[in-house]
């Protein structure tokens, strides 16, 4: 059975209910998943997980979060070489591109990517929701 991480920052609670979709989805597809805040996770976590979905909201000027998700991820991103992962998150402006640049930069990395990165502006409808969970299950 996979054991994947779900590892979020969430400032208005979008991204948050995205990771709970990408949560069920891994629990549907059979496999067994942990949540973690940025501020809980940190790179010496990545060894104990087959998978992890990162979720961060887009943040200034098309970023990832500075004070705390993106510290996490720089961490993390020497262990990343062959690590199968994820990646979601939403916007309130801009057509995607720090999604673009964060799943290149995983790419440079070395790691595995499960699926297309799922966003959603703002709020999740129902077809983000949907994709969240397509997510969760790639990942197992």
């Amino acid at each position: 059975m996979s054991k994947v991480a779900v590892v979020y920052w969430s400032g208005t609670g979008n991204t948050e209910a995205m990771a709970f979709k990408v949560l069920e989805g891994i629990k549907s597809a059979g496999g067994e998943a942990e949540m973690f805040t940025a501020s809980e996770f940190a790179s010496d976590k990545l060894d104990d997980f087959d998978a992890v979905a990162f979720g961060c909201p887009s943040m200034g000027s098309e970023v990832l979060e500075e004070s705390e998700f993106e510290p996490m991820f720089t961490s993390c991103e020497g262990k990343l070489q062959g690590k199968k992962i994820a990646l979601f998150g939403s916007y309130g402006w801009g057509d995607g591109e720090w999604m673009r640049n964060w799943e290149e930069r995983c790419i440079k990395d070395g790691a595995q990517m499960a699926c297309d990165f799922v966003i959603c502006n703002e709020a999740p409808d129902a077809a983000a929701e949907e994709a969240c969970v397509a997510l969760g299950k790639a990942l197992v």
